[in-house]
Formats: C-alpha cells, structure tokens, sequence
C-alpha cells in the first residue's frame, strides 16, 4: 500500500506540474492582490509539491505547493505549527475523465488558486494565517473586501489543532 500511495503521488505530481496557470507570469503586476493585501507569490508555479487531494464533495483535484520554508518544515515534520514565511499553495481544478482511460481521475477546468500565508504576529487574528484566492485562469482575487478572510478561517476551524492546516505532507522514500 506504501509503494501504491506514492506511486499515485508521483504521478499526481507529474500530470499537475505542467497544468498549473500559465497565464500570469512570476510577478506579474496585472494580477491585483487579495483585498488583504497579500500578492500573488513569485514563482509559485515553480515550488515543489507537498501533497495532494480530491475533494469528493464538489469534485476537485488539488495540488499543494510550498514555498522554500513550507518545503523544509514538511520534509522536516515541522509543522506543527508551521514556521513563520511558510506559504501554502493550492492549485484547483474540477475534475475530468480522459476518452482512453475514463477511471482515471485528472485535472479539468481550473478553478482557483489559494495561498496561505504564515505569520503568527501579522495574522493573530486569523490562527496566523493569511489567507488569498485568486479564480480561475485570469486570477481574479476573490472577495469584495479583507474580510473575505472570515470566511476562509472558519473552514480551517475545525483543523485547529493541526495548526488550522488540512494538508498533511506526503511522505516519500
């Protein structure tokens, strides 16, 4: 079962890399920031992959990033609480079928990305956390204003003792 979880990972790994959003370049100005002010990271789409997961109850894929601290506290076993500048991405997208291999589940329409942003002091409100989305492949920021965060940190609540992250690092030979 070991072998078979992470042989499934990695070909998680190697059909979502290329798929992530192609449209906004690192750094790209054009993307407006989240109402809170938190900015499309930089680079993102080069980060590694730290887990994956499909979300049944609305049919979606996703592929968790991380960025250089996020990567080290969870090859670490660090996370608990994740150290601060650690960022969590998320890459979304509805789930499809492929013609010649209709069992397997792979990335359709993309959805959103949402990034999480630790910063215990900055974020004390909210867990720590810094929360953002932006939809679809134009990367339009979600919310009508900072208070979309709300919304964000209640759904983490209830993981509240793993430092209000679902994610669990996947773990690799």
């Amino acid at each position: 079962m070991k072998i078979k979880s992470n042989t499934i990972l990695l070909a998680l790994c190697c059909v979502f890399s290329p798929l992530l959003p192609h449209t906004v370049t690192a750094g790209d100005q054009s993307v407006p920031p989240a109402p809170n002010g938190i900015t499309l990271p930089e680079n993102y789409r080069d980060w590694p992959v730290i887990a994956s997961s499909h979300r049944t109850d609305n049919n979606t894929l996703r592929v968790i990033l991380g960025n250089g601290i996020a990567v080290t506290a969870a090859r670490s076993g660090n996370t608990n609480p994740w150290p601060d500048g650690a960022i969590l991405g998320k890459m979304v997208w509805k789930d499809a079928s492929l013609r010649a291999w209709e069992k397997a589940v792979v990335p359709g329409k993309f959805v959103h990305a949402e990034f999480m942003v630790k910063d215990a002091a900055k974020w004390a409100a909210t867990g720590g956390w810094g929360f953002a989305r932006w939809k679809g492949m134009d990367q339009v920021p979600h919310g009508a204003d900072a208070t979309f965060v709300q919304e964000c940190f209640g759904c983490h609540t209830p993981v509240k003792d793993n430092d209000y992250v679902f994610t669990h690092p996947a773990q690799l030979p």
